[in-house]
């Protein structure tokens, strides 16, 4: 799945994210929201670059179950996970490189 974010379901959460021996960003979306549609080829990038991180990204509207969890109320929302912990949290669109030090900062 080179070049491309990992499609994260609440059915894969725990394997793909809680159990990864690696910092994951998770970006939480929907097809409906603007903001969310401009950060996909920004999250794909970072998916190609930071082969030391997992790079995903969750649909809230097919998988609730995740978003509620970690109280989801806004997207996108990005959590950087580390130990199968939240660790850092990225409401709204933002630039490439201010997601890439977040998730550099726990590698």
């Amino acid at each position: 799945m080179m070049g491309k974010a990992v499609e994260i379901t609440d059915a894969n959460f725990e394997e793909v994210v809680l159990n990864s021996d690696k910092p994951v960003l998770v970006d939480f979306w929907a097809t409906w929201c603007g903001p969310c549609l401009m950060m996909a080829p920004v999250i794909d990038e970072l998916a190609v670059e930071m082969t030391d991180a997992v790079i995903g990204k969750l649909d809230v509207d097919a998988n609730p179950q995740s978003a509620a969890k970690f109280g989801i109320r806004s997207i996108p929302t990005m959590l950087v996970f580390k130990g199968g912990e939240p660790v850092d949290k990225i409401i709204g669109a933002v630039a490439k490189k201010e997601l890439e030090a977040k998730v550099s900062a726990q590698i």
